[in-house]
């Protein structure tokens, strides 16, 4: 019998080599899950996506910001070239066409800069201007100079854009913040579910070589029991077929373990040819999370929370627009600057005169047939519609992070539960297997089940531990919030930038 296990095992080491021909001591690549997870957000198609995605939403923040600091601009006409009739109007007399032919350049200098508060916009410009009038035989130039001119506009009855914008745009680029935590944190679950994917068909593949190996050499003492005479025909029939049986098995787990294998590399985008050995986790961190807490941190930190304010602001200023555009509206345009014009263009300069604008222009609807109305009506009730929304989801959002706390406190016993049946399964197949090779078990059947326990109990334990971390992440995401540490989850721009 010693012989018959010592020759088993050999065939069970030569047939894990053949089942992995990449696989030595030195040729390798051991994974933890920290190790992947670690990969993932590094790596991943969907970490890259988030990256790029936070990108935009920084970049465009950044637009937002930089509309509000002065844009310098600089316009140059060199030249606008003209030759054709023009109507020009004469002294005490009608209007007459005279043909032109004329140059003219321009390069004009202006500041600008807008009052997001009131909505206006001041400027501060200075140009210069060059005219040549070309006849038969001579060239008169003419030029004419602004020194410095400073001028506002201001809409007076109109939808403040940038008001609302100051607003809304830093919530936007909070909430982008917060959403690429989220992706993170993402982007670890799924590699949680690569990494257990893989390390299940891991388990399932090292059971069946095992059961091959115990099914080969049980069928072999059966053999012997049956020239004996010791057991039945169906006995050995069955021990056969326990042993085809894994066979087969421990093909279908090579081909699965394959397949789990290439989707990890692909995810975690490994070019690695060494063959992959992962590591389970040694270490679960157990605690017990207050579930107001939790509720508490989420509704600070997530970006959920944070939709749910620009979502409220939204149709805040969508009412506010609906009841500024289309009424009683008003512009005031001022300006005040010095100008000169002279055929020399240093006499430009010298002693210029006043240059002032003021305008008011008034914008009064008479008659709409309610059509103001009506659009302040439908953004009114948006509004309501929206709050009541958001009022409801923000309760289904606090009930689904209360869940996920009760899951994750409940962990610490389905694991030890889990562990212990592992053990005991593990035990009692042993057991049962070590009488039956000595002849104190006859039936195969019960050989069978403690087997089938066992293989379901190793399982169970792993896809207990699955689970856990899955919660552990899934909490981590839905509150933004580390509570192994008790602080909250953040991130330098610089490294994703």
């Amino acid at each position: 019998m010693v012989k018959a296990l010592k020759a088993s095992s050999l065939a069970a080491g030569l047939l894990i080599l053949c089942c992995n021909p990449s696989f030595s001591q030195n040729d390798k690549l051991v994974l933890t899950l920290d190790d992947v997870i670690s990969i993932a957000q590094e790596r991943s198609p969907d970490a890259l996506i988030a990256k790029h995605r936070f990108r935009s939403s920084y970049w465009a923040y950044r637009s937002y910001k930089a509309k509000y600091l002065p844009q310098v601009k600089l316009d140059a006409v060199i030249p606008n070239i003209a030759r054709e009739y023009r109507q020009i109007p004469v002294l005490d007399g009608p209007d007459v066409f005279q043909y032109n032919n004329i140059a003219n350049y321009q390069a004009r200098l202006q500041v600008d800069q807008k009052i997001g508060f009131t909505g206006g916009s001041v400027f501060l410009r200075s140009s210069l201007q060059r005219l040549d009038n070309y006849y038969q035989d001579s060239t008169l130039t003419t030029w004419q100079s602004i020194p410095v001119i400073v001028g506002y506009s201001q809409p007076l009855f109109q939808y403040n854009e940038y008001k609302w914008d100051k607003k809304l745009e830093p919530l936007r680029y909070e909430k982008a913040k917060r959403r690429y935590l989220e992706d993170t944190e993402q982007v670890s679950i799924s590699a949680v579910n690569y990494f257990f994917n893989l390390l299940l068909a891991q388990i399932e593949q090292e059971i069946s070589i095992k059961n091959l190996y115990n099914y080969d050499t049980l069928f072999k003492i059966a053999q012997g029991r049956y020239n004996l005479g010791k057991i039945a025909e169906n006995e050995l029939l069955q021990l056969e077929l326990n042993y085809l049986k894994a066979r087969s098995a421990v093909d279908l787990s090579k081909l699965n373990y394959e397949n789990r294998l290439f989707r990890l590399k692909s995810y975690l985008r490994l070019k690695d040819q060494r063959h992959i050995e992962l590591i389970p986790p040694s270490h679960t961190p157990y605690q017990t999370i207050n579930a107001i807490q939790a509720i508490e941190e989420a509704k600070k930190n997530t970006a959920t929370s944070m939709e749910f304010k620009e979502r409220l602001l939204t149709a805040e200023s969508n009412v506010n627009r609906a009841k500024m555009d289309g009424r009683f509206d008003a512009n005031l345009y001022l300006e005040y600057g010095l100008t000169q014009s002279a055929y020399d263009i240093r006499d430009t300069y010298v002693d210029p005169k006043d240059q002032q604008v003021l305008s008011l222009g008034l914008s009064v609807p008479i008659l709409d047939w309610g059509v103001a109305k009506g659009q302040i009506k439908v953004a009114e009730s948006n509004q309501e519609l929206e709050m009541t929304v958001v009022e409801q989801e923000i309760i289904d959002f606090e009930q689904s992070i209360f869940l996920k706390v009760m899951q994750f406190n409940m962990q610490e016993d389905q694991l030890q539960i889990a562990a212990k049946a592992d053990t005991v399964a593990q035990k009692r197949f042993d057991i049962t297997q070590k009488r039956y090779m000595i002849g104190q078990v006859n039936d195969v059947l019960e050989l069978n089940n403690a087997q089938i326990d066992n293989d379901n109990a190793k399982q169970a334990y792993y896809q207990t531990l699955r689970t856990y971390w899955n919660n552990y992440f899934e909490l981590r995401k839905f509150t933004l919030y580390d509570f192994l540490n008790n602080q909250m989850l953040i991130f330098d721009i610089r490294e994703v930038m």
